[in-house]
């Protein structure tokens, strides 16, 4: 597949999703943290590391926070083209990406997702794209409903062009 990048229309919707927090906080519990821990989060959902502390603890500007998107989401994107063996539009490689920023490049790999959009006979535990896609909805081994929402959004994308929320 050739090299595609995320939409406007699709970076529009994850930073809806992802929502801004200019002053970091704790992914897992929403709080403002004012020292470094393991799910510091500023932004758009930009994941701090501990080397970036000094320069992001303090917060961003929203100019920083778009940066830091665009920059968090170039793997994602190389990630989907390089994957994906079939012919993509653009609202299903919009779909991918943002299912590939949320869960992971690595688990994006090795996913059911990615083996059925390249061959929809392929065997897997799902029996459909769409099962496989819904699948996606725990954290820490708890379904959320917040997962759930996300992935039936990001489902319609997919299937059906459309970049509505839930």
């Amino acid at each position: 597949m050739n090299a595609m990048n995320l939409s406007p229309q699709g970076i529009d919707w994850l930073k809806q999703v992802e929502g801004q927090r200019l002053q970091p906080y704790d992914d897992q519990t929403g709080k403002a943290v004012d020292h470094w821990v393991t799910g510091a989060t500023v932004g758009y959902g930009h994941l701090i590391l501990r080397e970036e502390w000094p320069r992001l603890g303090q917060g961003v500007t929203l100019a920083e926070a778009e940066q830091l998107l665009r920059s968090d989401l170039k793997p994602f994107e190389q990630t989907v083209s390089r994957a994906v063996k079939v012919a993509l539009s653009q609202h299903q490689f919009d779909a991918l990406v943002i299912l590939c920023f949320n869960i992971g490049g690595g688990n994006f790999a090795r996913s059911s997702v990615l083996k059925l959009v390249n061959d929809p006979r392929v065997a897997t535990p799902y029996a459909t794209l769409q099962a496989a896609w819904m699948a996606w909805t725990r954290s820490q081994g708890k379904v959320m409903q917040g997962l759930v929402n996300r992935r039936g959004a990001e489902w319609r994308m997919y299937s059906s062009g459309s970049y509505g929320h839930w």
